[in-house]
Parts: structure tokens; C-alpha cells; sequence
């Protein structure tokens, strides 16, 4: 079957994409740097933010006045481990069969990214009205960290877009909103001691098991008391721990436990009040821990901080956006994205992009060609729209 150009052009850039291994503990510098090769080959202007060891980078490209106010398609370029996953062929190489690509990060989310660059020369051969900008992340799969890095290099060169389409997987529906994420870990220290003198020593993972059970409680709460938005699949505010580890051996008393949990909150709930709560109850332990031994202590580090995004349904964004995927359904998805970030930032922002998130960061994810013709088509209505006049002023 012959594919029309612009999806050959797509599923080329989607092959070369998923080569890069840029799973999030790796490097993202090849994919940035081919990218931005690439698109200064066309005449594009770019600009690379790094974060603190520049082992990794963000991209910003503009067509046009990078000054103006423009349209964003934001992507994240990093991707979820392969380990421990029975792959049917290699995650790194791009396999067709059935109507689909099969590649870790294809749905998640590199397919945007191939449709997003197979339009730029469209985009180039139009007149815009308005700038184009193209934003590639790093670090959105481990809390949404490249995209913070992003926006301060946008304001310190005072670059204001008008809005932005996160291209995550959502089947191209609209999505408004979703839940913010923090991760957090908890670090104890007791007083270690031989079994048989535990009264005596400070008990690091008993200590850590009642701060679980507090949060598990506190999740408990929320699941029968809310604040309550039906829109999410899961409709409240969710609490979870996630890792856990301490001790050395079965007759020793624990000197050491720390453990990760997360937090999902709705967009109108705050997660600095739940971790005040857990914090606040550790401390009355952390007094009790000391009354045996002095040193004790219980810290708490974010690991990760996700905003939470909730874009009106009336605002200029939406309208834009149902309007390109040509329909009117309207959602919120529960996982986190880099549009929270932005949209806190000024960048009014809505989600919508190819694919289906049921399929990311499992075994043998893929992404449909035909959700990436949809896409392809979505991407050439904004480009129509831009030659006509200017959005989202």
C-alpha cells in the first residue's frame, strides 16, 4: 500500500528517533543535536538549554520571529527503561507490521516529534502569520525537569509564546487538564543494635512503617472524601509508596530505612499541604526516636515536582485545539506532562497528540500509522490557520 509523502517523511524520522537511545538515566545529546543540525540546515534558528552537567539539553527552534508571539508543538525526548521487559523485537529499531511502529518511546513520545519535524518544511514554504516554535525536553519522564530549565532560558531571552500543544499520547482529543506528581523520599536514622537488645536500639524501618501507614491513610481519606473531579479517571487525589529499603540483617535492629512515595493531586489540590501533614506527624516521631538515642532524624527530599494543569474549556487554546482534531471532546488525563509547567509559566497549553498512553512504557509499545496521519493532519490545519491570521493574541 502506498503511504501519502508526509507519512513516509514521518515514519523516516520516527525510525531515526527511536535509534537514540535516550532512555532518562542516558543522555539526550545525539537526538538534540541531530535535530538541531537538521533544522539549522533549513535556515532555522535554534537554541540549546543544558542542564547542570550539560549532559543533556532542551531544544527551542523558531520559524520566523523567534520574538513573536508564537504557536509551540512541545515534546519530551526522553523515554522510560526496557529492563526486565520481554520485548517480541528490539525496542531501538523501529518494526512495522499491522499498521503499526513498534519502538520504545514511538507513542511516548517520539511520534509527535517525527510528525512535528515532517511538517516543517510546510510550515517554511507558508507565510505565517505568526512564529512557529518547536520545544524538545529532557527529563519529562522523571518529573518534568527539562521543561523548568526551558523556561527560564525562554524568559531570560524574553521569548513569550502564545500557546502550546504537548503532543502526549491522547489519541488526538483535547485534553485540559491533569494531576500534578510529587516524589518524594523519606530517609530515617536510628540505633542499631543486636536483635535481642531492640528495646535499647531505635528501629529505622518500624519508624518508616508507621510514616507509611500514615500516608497509606491519608490516600484512604482522600479516596472517600475527596475533593472529588469526575472528569479524571481516577477522581481524587491519590498517595502511594512506591520503594522501599533498610536494614542489614534479620537480627540486627535497623540503624537505616528510606523510602519513595508519590503524590497525584487534582488541579485544584495542593500537595505542599499533604506533605506538611506527613511531615508534621514524622517529627512527633522523630522526637519519640530521640528520647532513646539523640541522633536520631527523619529528612524528606522532593525528588520530583510536577505541576498539575487545568486550562479553562472556554480559553482561546481550546477552542483552537478541538477545532484542528476536529471534534469537541473534551478530557483530563492523570498522568503528568510539561505542559503544567508551562502553563504556570504564562504559555496557555492544552494535550493532545497521537496515540494511545494505554500502550506507553510497556513491552512492544507502539503507535498506529493512522494516528500519526491524524496528527500529520491536525499539524497542517494549524499551518492553513496560520496563513490566514494570527491565533491566540
Amino acid at each position: 500500500m502506498t503511504r501519502p509523502a508526509h507519512t513516509e517523511v514521518a515514519l523516516d524520522f520516527l525510525k531515526t528517533l527511536v535509534e537514540f537511545d535516550t532512555t532518562s538515566r542516558e543522555s539526550n545529546l545525539g537526538l538534540i543535536e541531530f535535530v538541531r543540525d537538521h533544522l539549522q540546515s533549513l535556515g532555522i534558528s535554534t537554541r540549546l538549554s543544558y542542564d547542570a552537567d550539560s549532559k543533556k539539553a532542551n531544544l527551542f527552534a523558531t520559524l520566523g520571529d523567534v520574538t513573536g508571539r508564537g504557536i509551540v508543538l512541545c515534546g519530551h525526548t526522553d523515554v522510560v527503561p526496557v529492563d526486565g521487559q520481554a520485548w517480541d523485537t528490539d525496542p531501538f529499531k523501529a518494526h512495522i507490521a499491522n499498521g503499526k511502529v513498534f519502538a520504545r518511546g514511538a507513542v511516548d513520545m517520539k511520534g509527535f516529534i517525527a510528525c512535528s519535524l515532517s511538517m516543517i518544511p510546510s510550515y517554511l514554504s507558508s507565510e505565517l502569520k505568526q512564529p512557529l516554535h518547536l520545544a524538545l525536553t529532557y527529563d519529562e519522564e522523571i518529573g518534568c525537569i527539562g521543561v523548568q530549565t526551558l523556561i527560564r532560558d525562554l524568559q531570560t531571552a524574553n521569548i513569550h509564546p502564545a500557546g502550546c500543544f504537548v503532543g502526549e499520547p491522547t489519541r488526538m482529543q483535547v485534553m485540559t487538564g491533569h494531576k500534578g506528581m510529587r516524589v518524594t523520599r523519606c530517609k530515617l536514622r536510628g540505633l542499631e543494635a543486636h536483635s535481642s537488645m531492640a528495646p535499647e536500639a531505635v528501629n529505622a524501618i518500624e519508624y518508616a512503617a508507621r510514616i507509611i501507614e500514615k500516608i497509606r491513610l491519608l490516600g484512604q481519606e482522600l479516596q472517600t472524601k475527596g475533593p472529588f473531579d469526575p472528569v479524571f479517571k481516577i477522581p481524587h487525589t491519590t498517595l502511594q509508596t512506591g520503594l522501599i529499603q533498610g536494614g542489614s540483617a534479620p537480627n540486627i535492629v535497623a540503624k537505616d530505612c528510606e523510602f519513595v512515595f508519590d503524590c497525584r493531586t487534582l488541579p485544584q489540590g495542593n500537595s505542599d499541604e499533604l506533605i506538611n501533614q506527613i511531615q508534621a506527624y514524622a517529627e512527633t516521631l522523630k522526637l519519640e526516636m530521640q528520647k532513646i538515642y539523640p541522633q536520631s532524624d527523619i529528612a524528606f527530599e522532593t525528588l520530583a515536582n510536577a505541576a498539575p494543569l487545568a486550562t479553562s474549556v472556554e480559553a482561546p487554546i481550546t477552542y483552537l485545539g478541538t477545532a484542528l482534531a476536529r471534534n469537541h471532546l473534551l478530557g483530563r488525563v492523570s498522568f503528568a506532562t510539561d505542559a503544567g509547567w508551562l502553563h504556570q509559566a504564562g504559555i496557555p497549553c492544552v494535550v493532545v497528540g497521537p496515540g494511545d498512553i494505554e500502550v506507553a512504557h510497556k513491552p512492544n509499545e507502539f503507535i498506529e500509522i493512522s494516528q500519526i496521519e491524524e496528527c500529520l493532519g491536525f499539524l497542517d490545519r494549524l499551518r492553513l490557520r496560520m496563513t490566514e491570521q494570527i491565533l491566540l493574541e
